[in-house]
């Protein structure tokens, strides 16, 4: 009862703050509304309240054409107390459920479908299926509106198996057709393999994308990524694809804009739902302030920066190689060595006629390719150029994986097992590549820096005072990396 008065003063309010984590099912209207709809606000005995756009829409209510729910910013994955739930979220994000098999969902989670189920049902109020389907939907209106693709790569790059398919949910769910939808009325003549395709991404504000983009641009590969003024851009492989993504701020608040280069639209999904978690665009931030602010000087960090996000990685093979090449080094000196590894070992590429051409030259390169590499001759000690040869035949094996399904815990196990490895790297892979907001380097020299006021701290004093951190330990990390200017991994 006390949650649903609190939505209840949002709804009124039309409080920003909340868009995304719930959403108003009107019973006059069959409609399902943001919190922020311009309409006037209906009766309250005319409301229901739900906890996901997916729980709204199994209770047979349709989205608002006119807030457009699709828009809002995405559902944080650690909804809920459940890990389970919020690993599952983020294998549904990747298209794990395109087929319909909710079994092998399960059992990638470590527990059966019926407990899988039921705990989306108590966190989210819908089935994971449910969750799917509202996630395809919801996608594929944000290119109907925002794009002039065909609707052929419309449905396909929303992950529907058949024109046919996708003409069905959308005039079940809209009472009408994709082509009724479309604004303009206009559809491009590209197909497939597009020249450029741009998107928008909504965010969870408050977001600093000043911040964020200072730590990309500080830990940039050459030729593999680049920020330049305010824009990242970087070479990506998808389905066989070689090309380029760009991000930047867009034209419209509360967004950015996913620009990608030479790739086909069948990646687009995937491209979205991998910048989403790379800039952190659905972390709970007023969660994150509750617990992180306790700490009077992580509370002060939080002022400073109230849009705090965790940066994550395009590639986990990729951020464990750069991970080792920061042992020990400062970041500018990992970077340099970074880009000769690329430069020597990763497949060029030739992006004529694009914005970023000679600015963006490789893709970083494989696994395969390194666990045979010499690494001579760039900087790099034996002993270092050893752990990275190890660690590219244990993904190459199949040994080391980075599936965001498992246990962050077991994940950094397993990576410690492989010599010269140690809890540093561990942790800060699992911070970047899982996304495990609670991951945290204890022993980086960053870290222990930020916080050594008045007298410095060890390793496990410092771990010992993040405990009051947890489950944000990650958070508090990056603001304290971020205090000093250019530390950290």
């Amino acid at each position: 009862m006390l949650q649903n008065e609190i939505y209840e003063r949002a709804r009124l309010a039309r409080d920003a703050r909340f868009d995304g984590q719930f959403y108003i099912g009107v019973r006059s209207t069959g409609i399902y509304c943001r919190p922020i709809c311009p309409a006037n606000a209906p009766k309250s005995e005319n409301v229901r309240f739900f906890p996901s756009a997916a729980a709204a829409g199994e209770a047979g209510f349709r989205p608002c054409l006119r807030c457009r729910p699709e828009c809002a910013p995405g559902t944080p994955a650690w909804s809920g107390t459940s890990t389970t739930v919020r690993r599952g979220l983020r294998l549904i994000s990747k298209g794990a459920l395109d087929d319909g098999n909710i079994e092998s969902l399960a059992d990638r989670l470590g527990v059966t479908s019926r407990h899988l189920r039921r705990l989306f049902t108590r966190h989210l109020g819908a089935s994971p299926l449910a969750v799917a389907h509202t996630q395809r939907l919801h996608f594929a209106k944000r290119l109907i509106d925002e794009t002039t693709l065909p609707m052929s790569d419309v449905s396909s790059a929303a992950g529907y198996g058949s024109i046919r398919r996708f003409n069905d949910a959308f005039r079940k769910t809209y009472g009408r057709s994709p082509r009724e939808l479309r604004r303009t009325g206009e559809e491009s003549g590209l197909s497939g393999r597009t020249a450029t395709l741009t998107v928008r991404l909504p965010y969870r504000r408050p977001f600093d994308w000043p911040s964020i983009l200072e730590f990309f641009a500080a830990r940039a590969t050459p030729g593999v990524e680049a920020v330049i003024g305010n824009t990242y851009s970087r070479t990506i492989i998808s389905n066989d694809d070689h090309g380029v993504v760009e991000i930047r701020p867009d034209q419209r608040d509360g967004y950015l804009s996913l620009t990608l280069h030479c790739v086909n639209t069948n990646a687009l999904f995937e491209a979205v739902q991998t910048a989403r978690e790379v800039f952190d665009l659905d972390a709970p931030i007023s969660e994150i302030r509750a617990t992180l602010g306790q700490d009077k000087s992580i509370r002060a960090m939080l002022r400073k920066n109230p849009g705090v996000r965790v940066p994550g990685a395009w590639d986990g093979f990729e951020i464990t190689i750069r991970a080792i090449l920061g042992q020990q080094i400062s970041v500018k000196a990992a970077t340099t060595i970074a880009g000769r590894i690329a430069q020597k070992y990763g497949e060029r590429l030739d992006l004529p006629g694009t914005s970023i051409e000679g600015q963006l030259s490789h893709l970083f390169p494989t696994a395969e390719r390194l666990m045979r590499a010499r690494l001579h001759n760039i900087g790099l000690v034996r002993s270092r150029a050893e752990t990275i040869r190890r660690v590219s035949a244990a993904v190459e094996a199949g040994d080391l994986q980075f599936d965001v399904a498992q246990d962050p815990e077991h994940f950094c196990n397993a990576l410690k097992l492989i010599k010269g490895i140690g809890d540093w790297t561990a942790q800060y892979v699992a911070m970047r590549a899982l996304k495990n907001p609670d991951a945290f380097p204890g022993s980086d020299l960053g870290l222990i820096k930020a916080i050594a006021y008045p007298d410095r701290v060890t390793p496990k004093e410092l771990t010992a005072r993040a405990e009051e951190w947890r489950p944000w330990r990650a958070y508090a990390a990056v603001l304290l990396w971020s205090s000093l200017s250019g530390s950290g991994g």
